[in-house]
């Protein structure tokens, strides 16, 4: 068995668009210009640059970048198939000067690449979690340090993570929230649980009003050293947002407000597709390309939220 890396998509152009195009285009080429499914030829020219389309419905060329993350991208697209295994396959990430060094590209080429694989990672799955009464975990956790923010408390300064963890599922959805409490905290929690679901949190104080809304709400006391009672526990959550914090600490080291949305989208696309759920990296770097569509990602965006 040899590494997967070495397979033809991450080394070949025309294999990589082949790829490409089988994950995107499973019914066939559709054209990004019109819709139009029909009436689409490859253009067969030697001098026709690879993977061009023409559409005789609205008579505009295409190719399978236009429309996605690739879109007026230099970077070959073996090069992109290669960064996007990287990414989807690193537990804690992998940073723009490992991806530079690796694929032989720019840092600041590798920096603008890797938050267009971020873009595609945010999946906006609006199903609610705890359906059937299944036990939802919640909480928050501070990572960093606001720009121009003077350490005041313990935690004024650093930027509030909401996590929750669905424990039916296994999947996460992390949220950046301007300040932990309750009036920021209630209206995600509420759209995001489903009203049956069982609410486990830890002892603080803003969760007993939320916890109104739901069918049970457990919580342990932290504060007198209570971790688990029966199956009530944060313990699920506070594992996620261990590896997040490795990630962010060891791997990337700094991370500046505006971007920190795209990096909790990175660490919830891999909890949420993780081997303990089946998903392998090869699998996980797939379902990472039915997400390029539609989420292009100029550079002049990236430093915006």
């Amino acid at each position: 068995m040899g590494s997967v890396l070495s397979k033809k998509h991450f080394h070949n152009e025309k294999e990589a668009f082949a790829y490409v195009e089988r994950r995107v285009w499973p019914n066939g080429p559709v054209c990004p210009h019109c819709g139009g499914v029909e009436r689409i030829s490859k253009m067969q020219g030697k001098s026709t640059r690879l993977g061009l389309y023409k559409c005789y419905q609205c008579r505009k060329p295409f190719t399978v970048r236009m429309g996605t993350i690739f879109e007026s991208s230099k970077v070959p697209l073996h090069i992109w198939l290669q960064a996007m295994y990287l990414v989807a396959g690193s537990k804690k990430g992998i940073s723009s000067h490992q991806l530079a060094r690796t694929l032989g590209l720019t840092v600041k080429s590798a920096w603008f690449l890797s938050h267009r694989i971020r873009e595609a990672m945010r999946e906006g799955d609006l199903a609610p979690f705890g359906e059937g009464g299944g036990a939802v975990e919640v909480d928050e956790t501070y990572i960093g340090r606001k720009k121009g923010k003077p350490i005041r408390g313990a935690y004024h300064h650093k930027m509030a993570v909401l996590g929750l963890v669905d424990r039916n599922s296994g999947k996460m959805r992390l949220f950046h929230v301007e300040k932990a409490s309750g009036a920021n905290i209630q209206p995600i929690v509420l759209e995001n649980l489903s009203r049956e679901a069982r609410l486990m949190t830890d002892e603080n104080y803003m969760y007993r009003r939320i916890g109104r809304e739901f069918a049970e709400h457990g919580s342990v006391m932290h504060f007198n050293k209570e971790y688990v009672r029966g199956d009530i526990t944060t313990n699920t959550v506070e594992g996620a947002f261990s590896i997040f914090k490795r990630g962010m600490r060891g791997v990337y080291q700094h991370c500046a407000e505006k971007h920190l949305h795209r990096y909790l989208a990175e660490f919830e696309f891999r909890y949420s597709h993780r081997q303990a759920l089946g998903v392998d990296d090869t699998a996980r770097a797939d379902k990472l390309l039915c997400g390029i569509v539609g989420k292009r990602l100029t550079y002049e965006r990236a430093g915006a939220r």
